[in-house]
């Protein structure tokens, strides 16, 4: 599918995708991939057959008992660079019969591959002497055959439990396990379509909000401008300082720590965030120690940071990029309160014939630029 010289490639098949035949791509009419930070990725196909087409039944199919799972990746090739926007399962099926002339509208609907880890409960499954961290190395390598890559940042917040004491059991699907051993040390868990196709990153560590920015957005610039639309929003609202429970050493007194939303892995991107207002008290950190009290405490202050929001579209091939969610970007020409470094907390791409369209959301934690310049 050419999107005005960037290339389209769909690929499906059980477990082991290939690339469709150029029959599926003549029926294919929309793609629409949602990348987010917080929560599984998604896509919707759309297809237009006449009632007698092959294809349907192909994907009714996979829809049911004959194929336990349908696979898809996609990916478009821009300026020779190979870039996957999804790499998940069919999960809805939507069929929609032509009206007045029209052919039928097939729908696909699905998620990434965190939805294989969704499917089984394991309730049960015992862990012994091990770790957080191992036990979601354990829980990944099942999915090894679908290309799932697991990288895992080990926590400072070490419990190895002795066997003779307890024995940690999974609780639930292996997705709500390894999303709860996370929260439980402050870290996030998901799924990252590529590098290349059929492959994919499976994270499992500290929300990261540092590293090289991508191309930056720019808002009424003349010829510089490579965005169709921006807004901003300050919220004055949002400022909140958690506070948590630690226990002195040698008298076990409670004693209150205020905790900031400022660490090394996610450094303040606005110069002057909003006076906090909510101070939520975290439970149970008094059981915690200090350290892991504190780590939990800004996992969360970072959570609830974000004051300012933006949200925008842009034509990809004006932007001369593909916008990626999880991590940073610039934007210039908003004026010196909106300047600056953003967050991509999610991203929209929406494909059609001729058209390779985005919609995003930006956030920080206060206005001001904390950079003296932005990149291009």
């Amino acid at each position: 599918m050419l999107v005005s010289g960037i290339n389209l490639t769909v690929m499906i098949g059980p477990a082991e995708p290939i690339a469709v035949s150029q029959d599926v791509l003549d029926a294919l009419t929309s793609v629409e991939v949602r990348s987010n930070s917080e929560g599984p990725s998604g896509f919707t196909l759309n297809f237009k057959i006449n009632k007698n087409s092959p294809l349907l039944t192909l994907f009714l199919l996979g829809g049911g008992a004959p194929i336990p799972l349908v696979r898809v990746v996609l990916y478009v090739t821009m300026n020779a660079n190979q870039i996957v926007l999804i790499d998940g399962v069919m999960v809805n099926h939507q069929m929609s019969p032509g009206t007045a002339g029209e052919s039928p509208t097939l729908t696909i609907i699905g998620e990434d591959l965190t939805k294989l880890m969704d499917y089984i409960d394991f309730t049960g499954i015992p862990y012994p002497a091990m770790p957080p961290e191992a036990r979601v190395l354990i829980i990944l390598a099942k999915y090894a055959v679908f290309g799932v890559i697991p990288v895992i940042i080990p926590s400072i917040m070490l419990d190895v439990p002795i066997p003779i004491d307890r024995i940690p059991l999974q609780q639930g699907t292996d997705f709500n396990y390894v999303r709860k051993l996370a929260s439980d040390v402050g870290y996030t868990f998901f799924n990252k379509a590529g590098p290349a196709p059929g492959t994919s990153i499976a994270y499992w560590g500290p929300d990261v909000k540092v590293g090289v920015p991508q191309s930056a957005l720019n808002i009424d610039m003349d010829a510089q401008t490579n965005v169709e639309s921006m807004s901003f929003s300050f919220n004055a609202d949002a400022g909140t300082l958690p506070f948590v429970y630690i226990q002195e050493q040698y008298t076990n007194v409670p004693i209150l720590i205020p905790i900031p939303d400022v660490t090394p892995l996610s450094p303040p991107l606005g110069a002057i965030p909003p006076i906090p207002k909510q101070f939520p008290i975290l439970e149970n950190t008094a059981n915690l120690s200090p350290i892991q009290a504190v780590l939990l405490g800004m996992a969360e202050a970072a959570r609830k940071a974000d004051a300012v929001t933006a949200q925008g579209t842009l034509d990809v091939l004006r932007y001369g990029a593909v916008l990626e969610a999880r991590g940073l970007v610039g934007v210039r020409g908003a004026g010196s309160p909106f300047d600056g470094l953003y967050y991509v907390k999610s991203v929209k791409s929406e494909i059609k014939r001729g058209e390779f369209k985005q919609s995003f959301m930006l956030a920080r934690n206060g206005l001001l630029s904390t950079v003296p310049e932005v990149s291009p």
